[in-house]
């Protein structure tokens, strides 16, 4: 089971996210821009879990 590469931020729905730009997922892929998620301190607003770096496909 791949991880979905979504492509847009969930908070401000504006940043385009291509597999190869640096965004930052939850344990439920939930995705989100790097400025977002420093505004949110690194807590997903879904599920309050922690947001890492999204792996990047060539």
């Amino acid at each position: 089971m791949a991880l979905e590469m979504r492509e847009r931020c969930e908070r401000c729905e504006t940043a385009e996210l291509p597999p190869h730009a640096p965004a930052r997922i939850c344990s439920y892929e939930c995705t989100f821009c790097v400025p977002c998620t420093e505004a949110m301190r690194g807590i997903c607003p879904n599920c309050g879990g922690e947001l890492v770096p999204r792996p990047r496909r060539v």
